[in-house]
């Protein structure tokens, strides 16, 4: 009897805890997904960082891209959290940055419901400004900085192969086939890409090339497998627009001119040589002769540019300091110009629309902005230190890199949000580089 009731009395327990373990299993169970993001944040950074390439302006795709940022972000603050890691802040890039996001938010706030408003704020600062931080929690490490490197050279393949297909017509070549889709986007005429834009592809593949560069000359890319840098300059002038071709052919004259190391002036000058006897051969081949003729002598784009830049002139003096507001200048635009009546008007230059939407104030941020990005590029005592990726060869490329952003951006509005994610995720890993230099030396 005593025995039967012992085991009764111990029995109990166990019937109660029961539920309660079923609910911790159950919350474990629903913990693990977020466990492993956290694990793994620089390919949850790259898969969102894909997803801004698939991701294009016109196309919604159930906001994938916003859940996707939203995501890595909750994920790396978490795991900053429980790693105990500081928050990075530098202050040259991040101040201005910041500046420029309190600026630009006054318009979206009084139209909380303009969805392309807030759209472009965040394909312009609020994505740049929070990779550039995050960035230097997660590419902190050899292995990190080696799937980022993969992932770049991954996407170079890509579009350099989408291009040339657009370029000698083998549609069964690209993917997805949205790319197609003439009422999707502009320039269904060019290589545009998956983000439906000539410019924005040229401007990837230019920025993705010259960190295939460095990969090659630091023998990561290698043997056959680096044959594929030959064909860029094929895919550079499938995009048909005259900034790209500039773009390019600056950057490799400067990398020509400013790199110490042999095997990249090596190879520039082959890119350089694979270059014209692509041009040689476009111009004798009598259909390509002509499109690049026509791109050349185009004046139509270059009279409209002018008429805006008169009317944006006016509209900066009437409110010079503080400007009109994010995304306030197309509509604007469209009530003073008559002569011509595009489906949109912007401002093709990305210094005159910080001019007109945030003012004289906000440009003197940008180009602040700008001085800290390039003072990322400045020789440090110990390069060697740490992450052998980040060396002062890498630095040259990092001012060649952004003087291609910057050189686009005089000829049109910089409001890709792969493409500035993608710069300000590398200026955020040379500015994770520099402050272990620094840290180096006070030990």
């Amino acid at each position: 009897m005593a025995d039967s009731s012992v085991h009764i009395f111990s029995s109990r327990p166990r019937l109660q805890t029961f539920p309660e373990e079923l609910a911790a299993s159950a919350l474990a169970a629903s913990l693990q997904p977020f466990h492993f993001l956290i694990r793994v944040p620089a390919l949850l950074f790259l898969a969102t960082l894909s997803v801004f390439v698939f991701r294009p302006p016109d196309l919604e795709l159930h906001h994938l891209d916003r859940v996707a940022f939203v995501v890595l972000l909750t994920c790396v603050l978490m795991r900053a959290l429980l790693l105990k890691q500081r928050l990075p802040w530098r202050w040259s890039v991040s101040a201005p940055m910041a500046g420029l996001l309190l600026l630009s938010l006054y318009t979206p706030l009084t139209q909380p419901y303009d969805a392309q408003t807030w759209s472009l704020l965040a394909a312009k600062i609020v994505v740049p400004f929070t990779l550039f931080h995050l960035a230097q929690l997660v590419f902190f490490d050899d292995r990190a900085l080696l799937h980022f490197e993969w992932f770049s050279l991954l996407v170079l393949g890509y579009l350099t192969v989408v291009a040339i297909a657009s370029l000698v017509g083998a549609t069964w070549l690209i993917f997805p086939k949205y790319i197609l889709n003439e009422s999707l986007g502009i320039h269904a005429d060019r290589a545009r890409g998956p983000f439906l834009q000539a410019v924005a592809n040229g401007m990837a593949l230019n920025l993705l090339g010259l960190l295939a560069l460095d990969s090659w000359r630091r023998r990561q890319l290698r043997g056959p497998v680096s044959i594929f840098l030959a064909f860029v300059p094929i895919a550079i002038l499938a995009t048909m627009t005259r900034a790209v071709w500039l773009s390019f052919a600056t950057s490799t004259i400067c990398l020509l001119m400013i790199a110490r190391d042999s095997r990249v002036r090596r190879a520039c000058a082959g890119l350089a040589f694979a270059a014209a006897i692509v041009i040689i051969f476009a111009l004798s081949v009598s259909g390509c002769r002509s499109a690049l003729r026509d791109r050349l002598e185009e004046q139509s784009p270059v009279e409209f540019r002018l008429s805006i830049y008169e009317v944006s002139w006016d509209m900066i003096w009437e409110k010079p300091w503080l400007g009109w507001g994010q995304n306030r200048m197309p509509a604007e635009i469209a009530k003073r110009m008559s002569d011509y009546r595009p489906d949109s008007y912007c401002a093709h230059s990305s210094y005159l629309e910080i001019l007109i939407e945030q003012g004289f104030i906000g440009l003197a941020l940008y180009i602040w902005m700008i001085a800290g990005l390039l003072r990322l590029g400045a020789p440090r005592a110990n390069d060697t230190f740490g992450i052998k990726a980040i060396d002062s060869d890498f630095r040259r490329l990092w001012v060649v890199m952004l003087g291609v952003y910057l050189l686009n951006g005089a000829f049109v509005v910089v409001n890709y949000q792969f493409i500035n994610a993608f710069l300000f995720t590398v200026g955020g890993i040379v500015a994770a580089k520099a402050a272990s230099s620094r840290n180096a030396l006070r030990d």
